[in-house]
């Protein structure tokens, strides 16, 4: 990473870059909350955005999708797609996992699973989903008012596996979570960059973060302010410097 004109500049994109977002700006609104974010995020690596609240690390997501005003350039796989409407942007292989979640509250679990279209091929069956989440094979059944947060978020993620997207968006997926939820989250992480999916996830909970990521954007103030790679946070220095800016 370089510092040009006062802000931080991501490192140029390799041939395997999926998604390269270059000087994002975005409103709600009168409100200007991205001020020119910078990040790339190569084939397969799970990258996280970490930062307070209000940072910009939600919008950066929803920019990413097309669901708020936006500026700036974004290229997904080659193609770029800072004009595109979502519903374009999601049948490209683009999921987003909300920090609400999202599921049908009064539908079943199996019905939340059969009702998400599938925007391109690839999407996992109802069966390989059970396989991934046990804990939504026992539930099968029951209504999304009758699950606990953790398996809400479980059918959140599911729902998204089903409709054939192989780059997901993750907002806060652990927030409010039991520490044996988190672990089964982690796992789940795990198992799908084996599978070969590419992942943002947005994440206050730094260990975790740590747990599962390739690399680090810390955003303040929307804009990306530092950079670190899971094997560069093992030097003291780095570490205590990314500790800092998150206040932890």
């Amino acid at each position: 990473m370089t510092v040009q004109q006062g802000r931080l500049q991501s490192a140029e994109p390799t041939w395997e870059s999926r998604l390269t977002v270059e000087g994002l700006n975005a409103f709600y609104r009168d409100s200007h909350v991205l001020h020119g974010i910078d990040i790339n995020v190569r084939r397969g690596e799970l990258v996280t955005l970490l930062g307070r609240n209000g940072a910009g690390k939600t919008t950066t997501l929803r920019a990413i999708m097309g669901l708020v005003t936006r500026k700036g350039r974004i290229s997904f796989d080659g193609q770029e797609i800072s004009t595109l409407a979502p519903h374009r942007i999601a049948r490209l292989g683009l999921g987003y996992v909300p920090e609400e979640r999202g599921i049908f509250a009064g539908l079943t679990v199996t019905e939340n699973l059969l009702l998400p279209p599938v925007t391109r091929p690839g999407g996992m069956s109802v069966d390989e989903i059970y396989t991934l989440f046990p804990n939504l094979k026992e539930r099968a059944s029951s209504y999304g008012t009758k699950l606990s947060g953790g398996e809400q978020q479980m059918l959140a993620m599911a729902r998204i596996l089903r409709t054939g997207a192989d780059f997901l968006l993750l907002d806060e997926v652990t927030e409010g979570l039991a520490p044996v939820i988190i672990e089964q989250i982690a796992r789940t992480l795990s198992i799908l960059k084996q599978r070969g999916l590419t992942m943002i996830l947005v994440e206050q909970n730094f260990p975790f973060a740590r747990l599962v990521a390739d690399r680090h954007y810390v955003v303040e103030e929307g804009v990306v302010v530092d950079h670190a790679t899971e094997a560069e946070l093992r030097t003291p220095d780095i570490h205590a410097r990314i500790q800092s800016r998150l206040g932890v």
